[in-house]
């Protein structure tokens, strides 16, 4: 029997989940999707939305956070919805996670790899995060949890841009870019997002796409090697606010990527030894990353990735003749030291 596909649906207060979650099972695609829902305190307002304009089953997880004490609920809940599937009690094809807005949404990924009985039922098919344009700037800068879900995400929506000036909404898709440059970006109105963009992402699947918005890749050149820490333009003033180039509108985020390339092949030994360190050492703060490379000795690609601690590796499709053998790699973490890892990852290579 195939896995069951789930959906992880995070971002901060009020960026609009249960309206997207609403769109989602109201629209007229034939799937039965079943919502877990995580929010605080014992009343729950989504919950009675939900289920009246529904015929979804909604399982409701109260009094706690998803990020500790829940990841045993969300397991045995888990497990409990694949038996009555099984039973023929329940019926559905995927599932939708709903995520409390304040929470971290790494040990919720990480259920589904570190329990057997779930990963042989349900394959985890992205992190999709919500940020609230009116509002996020402001969460960026002041709550951690803000900018993990952003650092996770397989697909980001920035909602209620129509409270805000473009300028604005630019400025936010460009912060957020640097935080992930692997994640796409797009802007919704009231939760009108198309299937296809909250479905069927395959985040978690290892394979040999590692698409980075070029244009992030020249600014991070321009960031990481003239200036420390990523700070912008050599004027007097903090964060870039008068700065000739819009896009580098930079607090000095916590949750920060990097992106290593080279056009040399990694010996498989070296990188391995020195990525097993790097995973058991910094792990807790590796929130995504994700490789395509150029092993010596190998004409097909090697593509890996992981969540914290969790790290897969797999060996991907022939490069074609002719292509550029370049190696990429990106890293989206919590202070991880960059200069570190970049010495590292160039002493790996043949």
């Amino acid at each position: 029997m195939s896995l069951i596909p789930v959906t992880i649906l995070t971002g901060f207060l009020g960026s609009g989940k249960t309206t997207l979650l609403k769109r989602v099972l109201t629209e007229a695609h034939g799937q039965k999707i079943a919502v877990i829902e995580n929010e605080f305190g014992e009343e729950n307002i989504d919950n009675d939305i939900l289920v009246s304009d529904t015929d979804e089953q909604i399982i409701q997880m109260n009094n706690g956070c998803v990020c500790c004490t829940i990841r045993e609920d969300l397991r045995s809940t888990l497990s409990e919805l694949a038996t009555k599937r099984k039973s023929g009690a329940l019926q559905f094809e995927r599932i939708v996670i709903e995520t409390t807005g304040l929470a971290d949404p790494g040990p919720v990924a990480q259920t589904f790899f570190m329990d057997d009985e779930i990963a042989d039922t349900y394959l985890l098919d992205a992190i999709v995060t919500l940020v609230d344009a009116k509002h996020g700037q402001q969460q960026l800068d002041q709550r951690q949890e803000a900018q993990r879900q952003v650092g996770f995400a397989d697909q980001i929506f920035i909602s209620k841009t129509d409270l805000v000036s473009e300028q604005e909404a630019d400025a936010l898709a460009h912060r957020i870019k640097h935080m992930n440059p692997r994640a796409p970006q797009k802007r919704v109105n009231f939760g009108d997002v198309p299937l296809r963009e909250v479905f069927d992402i395959r985040g978690f699947n290892l394979n040999a796409k590692l698409e980075i918005d070029p244009d992030f890749l020249t600014d991070d050149e321009h960031d990481h090697h003239h200036h420390d820490h990523g700070h912008d333009c050599d004027h007097d003033h903090d964060h870039g606010e008068h700065c000739n180039h819009p896009h580098h509108h930079r607090q000095d985020d916590d949750v920060k990527s990097f992106v290593f390339k080279s056009k040399r092949p990694f010996n498989p030994v070296k990188l391995e030894d020195f990525l097993g360190s790097v995973v058991q050492i910094y792990g807790p703060k590796m929130l995504r990353y994700k490789g395509v490379l150029n092993v010596v000795g190998m004409d097909r690609k090697v593509v890996f990735q992981g969540v914290h601690q969790l790290m897969g590796s797999d060996v991907g499709p022939k490069w074609a003749p002719g292509e550029d053998k370049t190696s990429k790699m990106v890293f989206i973490g919590i202070d991880l030291p960059q200069e570190l890892l970049k010495s590292g990852l160039e002493q790996c290579l043949a």
